[in-house]
């Protein structure tokens, strides 16, 4: 039995949602969604359910995961209440519930927190530089451990076991009954949404900005196993140094573009921009362009005299890794991959 709470959309507010109950169900955002179908009313079906507080319904829902916000049910919303938004906010309140550790809602609701957070993080790295004694080679040195240990520590201890939780919610708890096999076939739909968001070329006048997010994960991915795998940093080899250079580079000037986008807010997509949605792409921005600076300082033997460019970068990265990773919007890109998955699954599901 549903159990209604009109509070939810008091509580929803606090993960960015405008005016949910400004709806009078007049259909225009589903009329226009190229997401909705005779079984589907995309999105209003979780306008009502956030209306009327269903809360185990949505988090039992893949349907926010599935839509890339493309913005026109807002721009064509006679109420102003911005549905595109709502779905947005949606994911957000749903990343707090899979999250075992509850980070994620407390710095979702609370800037002050994610501050604290920040600066916390940044106070460790300045303290351990100077306990090193800003030996340069020290301190890279450890920095080039922590990603690794970052990386294996993030993933097992807190994504993972949120990635079981979604499944559990999501798969397990609709009741059907999935055969072994379809969790196979469905491993490459997995995969290429993963690497290829292709759903989002669904979305009218959207291939542009498809493109920058697909060279953005490439980027991003590549500078991540160029930094740890191939040891950017303090490798010889010309062509992972210039590799490096490339992926880097990348990395900033599209975040640069996206920037540019919410600060002039041009498209319905950056008109509501929140706290979380600017540390992602500002913090991703400097990871970009931190990386490629530390690199040329030491090309230009400009780094043993100038340890403090290197600082930046590994606050930049501890921020990155242990805020933003595990408990910001980058796990967007992670749910939103295993939700076309699990999509996937229970389209198999007898």
């Amino acid at each position: 039995m549903a159990r209604i709470n009109p509070e939810f959309t008091d509580e929803l507010k606090k993960y960015g949602a405008f005016d949910a109950n400004a709806c009078y169900n007049c259909g225009n955002c589903t009329a226009v969604c190229t997401l909705s179908d005779e079984e589907n009313s995309f999105p209003r079906k979780m306008v009502r359910y956030s209306v009327l507080g269903l809360e185990s319904e949505i988090q039992t829902s893949l349907d926010p995961w599935l839509c890339y916000y493309c913005g026109e049910c807002s721009s064509t919303c006679p109420r102003e209440a911005n549905p595109g938004e709502l779905m947005m906010s949606l994911r957000r309140w749903l990343t707090a519930k899979y999250d075992w550790t509850g980070l994620s809602g407390l710095l979702y609701k609370s800037l002050a927190a994610s501050i604290a957070a920040f600066v916390f993080l940044a106070a460790v790295v300045v303290w351990f530089g100077a306990y090193e004694h800003f030996h340069i080679e020290t301190i890279m040195h450890y920095g080039h451990l922590f990603e690794v240990f970052a990386i294996s520590f993030v993933f097992t201890f807190i994504l993972l076991p949120n990635i079981i939780h979604m499944w559990w919610l999501t798969v397990v708890k609709s009741g059907k009954h999935v055969p072994l096999a379809a969790y196979f076939k469905a491993l490459g739909e997995l995969v290429v949404h993963m690497f290829t968001q292709k759903r989002a070329l669904g979305c009218d006048d959207n291939q542009f900005r498809w493109l920058e997010h697909f060279i953005l994960v490439l980027s991003y991915l590549s500078l991540l196993f160029t930094t740890v795998f191939l040891d950017w940093f303090s490798t010889n080899s010309m062509f992972i140094i210039v590799l490096g250079y490339v992926e880097s580079a990348l990395i900033f000037i599209v975040t640069f573009d996206f920037v540019r986008h919410r600060i002039i807010k041009d498209k319905e997509i950056s008109k509501h921009s929140q706290p979380s949605d600017w540390l992602f792409v500002v913090w991703l921005f400097m990871m970009g362009l931190t990386a490629f600076m530390v690199r040329l300082f030491i090309d230009l033997n400009w780094l043993d005299d100038n340890v403090w460019m290197y600082i930046i970068q590994l606050i930049v990265l501890v921020q990155w890794a242990l805020i933003i990773v595990p408990f910001g919007k980058w796990t967007h890109f992670l749910y939103r991959s295993f939700a076309m998955y699990y999509h996937k699954i229970n389209e198999a599901a007898v």
